[in-house]
């Protein structure tokens, strides 16, 4: 309140005239019964101005236990799925913990903090509610965070990493591989994994890392064909031998013979160079 607060006492050593200036002052509203009483004055504004601060103290009070409840209060923890055998929690961006899996033959699920393992139990059920009670009570051990501001982006490198590996895939800068053939790309964005199958540019999601890995090896690809050797490329016609000019026709044709079967969103301008130059042998 900004007004002045005035006490019994002090109303008492007021006028009429004065009490009436105060009144107006403080807008009063409550009600004055006798208008020619000093009393009932000095009843209306202490009346008015109890009722003013207890407004006051109650919004004060409110506000502080609204703030108190907001700095109290956990932020839900958020799952990120990362294969069947691992999952990771999270506050915000900041990991809290991490459920794996061993070959322990009774309790093969374990939470992890720090790299460290804090409990272990037979189903992930159980590991998920040990960490969900404890981060709540303030119990669970508090996760140490990488400095680097690239440390998921390195964490999900290495998931897709692994999962390729099982499959014998190569990761290059514009996506995986198998046998020198693009399959696709995979990645994970705000907790979710997309994979983008070949070269159809439509970014699909999964529920983890190893079913956006595992969807690439069903990715059907062209058979493997005898590549044509680097030397005769760069000699001139002319100094082809018969067999060399037929194998390099062979190996154009195969090329081409794939190219045909291929999508039409698929097909580079060079592709499509090579197919319109491209004559077929009638069998």
């Amino acid at each position: 309140m900004t007004q002045p607060i005035y006490t019994y006492q002090q109303l008492h050593l007021k006028s009429i005239a004065r009490l009436k200036q105060i009144y107006s002052e403080i807008g009063c509203t409550a009600e004055v019964s006798d208008k020619r009483c000093k009393d009932a004055w000095i009843s209306a504004i202490a009346s008015y101005q109890s009722a003013q601060i207890q407004k006051v103290a109650q919004t004060e009070l409110d506000q502080f236990i609204a703030t108190q409840a907001q700095a109290v209060a956990p932020e839900q923890l958020r799952t990120v799925e990362i294969s069947f055998y691992d999952h990771e929690y999270y506050i915000g961006n900041q990991l809290v913990a991490a459920i794996t899996h061993d070959h322990d033959l009774t309790q093969p699920w374990v939470v992890m903090v720090n790299n460290t393992e804090v409990f272990r139990a037979a189903t992930p059920m159980m590991c998920d509610r040990y960490i969900r009670i404890h981060y709540k009570d303030g119990t669970l051990p508090v996760q140490e965070q990488e400095p680097t501001p690239c440390t998921s982006e390195n964490r999900i490198m290495a998931h897709i990493f692994n999962e390729c590996q099982n499959y014998g895939f190569e990761i290059l800068n514009d996506g995986i591989y198998k046998d020198g053939v693009k399959l696709g790309q995979v990645g994970c964005t705000d907790g979710n994994w997309w994979v983008i199958q070949g070269g159809s540019g439509q970014q699909q999601y999964s529920d983890s890392v190893f079913d956006a890995v595992r969807s690439l090896s069903m990715v059907d690809t062209p058979p493997a064909t005898e590549s044509t050797p680097e030397y005769l490329q760069y000699r001139p016609l002319e100094q082809l031998t018969t067999e060399e000019l037929q194998q390099l026709l062979d190996v154009e044709a195969a090329d081409c013979e794939q190219l045909l079967d291929l999508p039409f969103e698929q097909l580079t301008a060079q592709d499509w160079q090579r197919l319109q130059q491209y004559e077929p042998v009638a069998a």
